[in-house]
């Protein structure tokens, strides 16, 4: 099984998940700078929500997928208000078509002061273990 990881992050927060979750099925975590070129199966894709939405380049990451190169798509972040931007990221892959895996992972993060040293080690312990799930199924 391929896997790939990417994230946007503006904190660290999503990049230290990426890094454990990377880590966890034997990938490096990149950001989403860098390309889907070579077919995944999977992809994990973290992010997190910044002005009560995606940002703009994760929007853009995904409406650049390839649904040829990618099988599906496993949303991951952390959010200091916010939950889950599961919903949004699944309605720019649906326009894609590429599926969404419905399982994902988050956390808290720290942001100004909340949730101080969020995401902490056993956030990480849990992306890393979500992550070996996903690829073991």
């Amino acid at each position: 099984m391929k896997v790939a990881v990417r994230y946007y992050t503006k904190t660290g927060n999503t990049k230290r998940l990426a890094e454990s979750i990377g880590n966890a099925v034997g990938v490096e975590a990149l950001p989403i700078s860098t390309p889907i070129t070579e077919p995944v199966d999977i992809l994990f894709l973290g992010n997190s929500y910044y002005a009560f939405s995606i940002d703009p380049e994760v929007r853009d990451f995904v409406k650049g997928l390839d649904k040829n190169k990618v099988g599906k798509i496993v949303n991951f972040g952390s959010a200091a208000m916010l939950n889950s931007t599961y919903k949004k990221v699944k309605a720019v892959a649906d326009k894609v078509g590429i599926p969404m895996d419905e399982r994902e992972f988050h956390c808290k993060g720290e942001f100004k002061g909340i949730h101080k040293g969020k995401p902490d080690e056993s956030d990480m312990k849990a992306a890393a273990e979500f992550a070996k799930k996903i690829v073991g199924d």
